[in-house]
């Protein structure tokens, strides 16, 4: 699906800031992964109730609308446009260097516009992975290998940044997905035994002329448990899917 969905700008924003403080951000059309790596904020999406992060809490943004990160709610925020250190380095220091205290860094991902709803339909508006999750061991040792190269001016540094990027997105949609109650689509019927390796096999020979019952039988399933079964989860039958998708990731 990431694939298919060909990334086309993976742009590091970093947020520096001493208290008190607060920043609006601009509507982000795509995705935004992000981790606190010091400190404590709020998030307020609009339409949404305000999250609080403390140190080590990741979140992945889908298709945010205006958002504010603050020290404390009731503060007015100023826009993240007028704190830019470097319009290029994608840094945001609000008060002085010396008393900060909240260190936050995201990743805003573009992607071709043509495919990019099939991910944005199964997500929430937001994914939390907190500090005491298991499961963010993982992404607590990509998000140290990202903040040293956006830090660094190391030869091939984007092409670095790029790949862990892919990498910090991938691990947070594993973390969704494993969340059972809450995956819709795709997303979740990847994670299922019989679905999920149909899809699988489709995704993996798609130029393959599936028929119905080889995919049930990928499935372990009968014919018609897996076409209701398919359409229930996914939204389309199988091989409407299978059309789709060939439509989708063709050049």
């Amino acid at each position: 699906m990431l694939r298919l969905l060909r990334t086309q700008a993976v742009v590091p924003a970093r947020v520096h800031a001493a208290s008190p403080w607060a920043v609006r951000f601009d509507p982000h059309a795509h995705v935004k992964p992000g981790v606190v790596l010091s400190g404590e904020c709020w998030m307020a999406l609009d339409g949404c109730e305000p999250v609080q992060l403390r140190q080590g809490d990741f979140f992945l943004l889908n298709n945010p609308p205006s958002y504010t990160l603050a020290s404390l709610l009731d503060m007015p925020p100023g826009q993240a446009a007028a704190f830019h250190e470097s319009e290029n380095d994608g840094e945001v220091r609000i008060g002085a260097r010396a008393h900060e205290d909240t260190y936050v860094c995201c990743i805003d991902f573009v992607f071709e516009e043509t495919n990019a709803s099939v991910l944005f339909d199964v997500l929430p508006p937001i994914v939390l992975v907190r500090a005491g999750d298991p499961r963010g061991a993982l992404l607590a040792n990509l998000s140290a290998l990202t903040v040293a190269e956006m830090e660094s001016a190391g030869v091939g540094r984007s092409l670095v940044l790029e790949h862990l990027a892919q990498l910090i997105l991938v691990h947070m949609l594993r973390v969704h997905a494993d969340q059972t109650d809450r995956p819709v689509g795709w997303l979740g019927a990847l994670v299922e035994d019989g679905i999920g390796a149909a899809l699988r096999a489709m995704h993996a020979d798609v130029a393959r002329r599936w028929t119905l019952d080889e995919l049930a039988a990928v499935s372990r399933m009968s014919r018609s448990a897996f076409a209701a079964a398919f359409k229930a989860k996914v939204g389309t039958a199988p091989l409407t899917y299978l059309i789709e998708w060939r439509m989708s990731s063709g050049p």
